[in-house]
C-alpha cells in the first residue's frame, strides 16, 4: 500500500557528517530517514529555501528536458530498500502514457519539490524504518558511555521524538 509522504526536514547527521532527509507521512506520524549525498542535499535545501539561479541546475535541466519532450512528473514512489540502499521511481505522464523511471530517492525528491509532485512510499518501508530505528537505539543503550536522546525512550516515544526532529537537531546543513 502506498502512503503519501513529505519532506519534514533536512539536516546533517553529526555522527557520520552525512546529510539526511527526514520524510514524514502526510496523514500520520511515521518518519522515514534517508541518508543522502551532499550534492542532492544541496539541491533539496536550495529548493526548500526557494533559491533561484540564473541558469538551470541539474534537476531543473531534467524538468526542462522532460517538459520539452511533452512529459510531466506526476509523482515519485520510494519503492524499496536493499542493503541499505533506497530505490525510487519517477512516474511520468506523456501523451496518455505512464512511464516509470528508476531513480535515486534523493534526486527524485529534488525534482518532485521543483514541480510540486506528490511523493509516496510503501507502507512497509515506514514500518521497517520505525522498527529499525527503535532497535538501533536499543542497541546503543547497551553500549556503556553511549548517550543519545532516546536512551530512556520506548519505541512510541522514539517515534514521536523522530517525528518532531528539526534540522538543527542534526546540525545545520548548508548548501
Amino acid at each position: 500500500m502506498l502512503v503519501e509522504i513529505k519532506v519534514q526536514s533536512l539536516g546533517l547527521d553529526r555522527s557520520s557528517n552525512t546529510p539526511v532527509v527526514i520524510l514524514e507521512e502526510v496523514d500520520g506520524e511515521r518518519v522515514l530517514p534517508i541518508w543522502i549525498g551532499p550534492g542532492e542535499a544541496s539541491a533539496i535545501a536550495m529548493q526548500l529555501a526557494d533559491m533561484e539561479f540564473s541558469r538551470p541546475l541539474t534537476h531543473d535541466l531534467l524538468i526542462d528536458v522532460l517538459n520539452g519532450l511533452g512529459g510531466n512528473l506526476r509523482k515519485v514512489i520510494i519503492t524499496r530498500v536493499e542493503k541499505n540502499t533506497y530505490y525510487a521511481d519517477l512516474i511520468i505522464h506523456r501523451n496518455g502514457e505512464v512511464i516509470s523511471v528508476d531513480a535515486r530517492p534523493s534526486d527524485s525528491i529534488a525534482v518532485a519539490l521543483r514541480v510540486d509532485a506528490r511523493i509516496f512510499t510503501q507502507d512497509d518501508l515506514l514500518e521497517r524504518a520505525t522498527i529499525e530505528i527503535a532497535e538501533g537505539e536499543a542497541a546503543k543503550e547497551e553500549e556503556p558511555g553511549r548517550e543519545s536522546p532516546s536512551n530512556h525512550m520506548d519505541p512510541d516515544e522514539l517515534k514521536e521524538y523522530l517525528r518532531r526532529l528539526n534540522p538543527e537537531d542534526f546540525g545545520r546543513f548548508t548548501p
